[in-house]
């Protein structure tokens, strides 16, 4: 039976921090804190109207991590903001040192937490490589051997002798992952900052980092928000949660998991939606019109069949007057994958201080198995046809698709429509049906 080489493993790993310890900004005010607090009189230097200081309180960033990366893995990590994916990378890294467990590391890590990592601005981009190479443990001739394929990749020859603190940091990001991806290192560690790169070079990424651990056995590390860069690149995917991993496995399974903790509460009985005071609506809207209430009609739940029409009947209120209102339908997945969009309906005239009622019908086509999301944006247009956003629910509501299980959807590799079924006729040595 074969054995897996380990690349890395945590055990135990815990950091802790300490909150609320706000210094004074000189020596003075500290002493001056340190000595109300001791005789339980008022701080002087907290401001008027806020709380007083918090002292000795401790916020638990890692709370237990076991973790175990095999050779030629790419993993990802996910999670919503604070879950603590930034802190595990920092303490694999050593930018930091954990308060509790143990971190063996079997390899040389290459890491890019932020946009030129381990760069001096003061140097050329040439002598940055050389410099990230030695870090490494790289002579210089290794690193002349792999120089001509880190300038190809990163993009910016013809800048590569002039000081990165004039790169902006699309070519701060192209020329530290070519660093991070050629030099030799068993660990790459990436912290979501492919978002800078233009999309041309994101995608180019995404295929080394996948080729370097398929085909030159590294180890990839990768944390993101982006779901399909995940499903792209990673074997196996960690679902982080307040300081825990709760979740290490299939990727699908760890993006259900993930979006299921992060999105609002979705019941499959609700067929009204009260949106008058929803967190889903726009702050960055003038608020003039607004949709306050959607019910599916002719429907007991939120669930639909594959190809099954969606008719609803949408409340809009009016503060001021409009000589034509237009509705914009866009659905996606939970994820926010874009799946289509009904650009234009016309709404008609509205009047000011009124609510009025609306029937919508959707013709999805035939969606697949799964839960979506349907966006809803009001907006009028001007004599020149620009169009000007009244109102944005992003979402508006949840619903979910159920299609016969005649076949197992693969929708990462298919998508989430299902075409008609197509027929195929032999033709005739001569181009003709038979």
């Amino acid at each position: 039976m074969e054995t897996k080489e380990v690349a890395l493993r945590l055990q135990g790993v815990k950091k802790r921090y300490r909150l609320g310890q706000i210094g004074g900004g000189t020596l003075t005010a500290d002493l001056q804190s340190w000595w109300a607090r001791a005789r339980g009189r008022e701080d002087p230097n907290t401001l008027i109207g806020t709380d007083q200081r918090l002292v000795g309180k401790t916020f638990m960033a890692l709370n237990g991590i076991d973790l175990t990366v095999y050779k030629g893995e790419a993993l990802g990590i996910i999670g919503s903001n604070g879950a603590g994916k930034s802190t595990m990378l920092k303490l694999l890294c050593r930018v930091t040192a954990p308060t509790e467990g143990q971190i063996d590391l079997y390899g040389r890590v290459a890491s890019m937490l932020e946009v030129g990592t381990g760069f001096n601005g003061e140097m050329t981009g040439r002598e940055n490589v050389y410099m990230n190479g030695a870090i490494l443990g790289m002579t210089k001739a290794e690193i002349d051997a792999k120089m001509e394929n880190i300038i190809e990749f990163s993009e910016v020859r013809e800048f590569i002798d002039t000081p990165v603190k004039r790169y902006s940091s699309g070519m701060f990001v192209k020329l530290a992952f070519s660093v991070a991806a050629h030099l030799d290192s068993e660990i790459m560690i990436m912290d979501e900052v492919l978002a800078v790169g233009d999309v041309a070079f994101q995608r180019k990424c995404i295929d080394k980092m996948r080729d370097v651990a398929r085909q030159e056995g590294r180890t990839v590390l990768y944390v993101s928000h982006n779901m399909s860069t995940i499903r792209r690149l990673c074997d196996r995917c960690v679902v982080m949660d307040k300081g825990k991993i709760i979740f290490v496995g299939d990727v699908e399974q760890a993006i259900e998991l993930y979006l299921s903790n992060t999105h609002e509460q979705w019941s499959e009985n609700q067929t009204v939606f009260d949106l008058t005071n929803t967190s889903s609506r726009s702050p960055y809207t003038p608020g003039n019109a607004q949709i306050t209430r959607v019910e599916l009609l002719d429907k007991e739940s939120s669930l639909y069949r594959s190809g099954e029409k969606i008719r609803m009947k949408l409340r809009v209120h009016t503060k001021k007057a409009f000589e034509e209102m237009h509705l914009r339908l866009e659905l996606r997945t939970r994820d926010e994958t874009p799946v289509g969009t009904m650009p234009d309906v016309l709404l008609g005239r509205c009047e000011e201080n009124t609510d009025q009622e609306y029937v919508v019908e959707l013709d999805p086509i035939s969606l697949t198995n799964g839960r979506y999301r349907l966006d809803m944006v009001l907006f009028e247009k001007d004599d020149c046809g620009n169009s000007f956003d009244q109102e944005l629910l992003l979402p508006a509501f949840y619903f979910e698709v159920q299609e016969p299980e005649d076949i197992v959807w693969n929708q990462a590799n298919w998508g989430h429509i299902r075409f008609p079924e197509a027929s195929a006729l032999p033709c005739s040595r001569e181009g003709k049906p038979l």
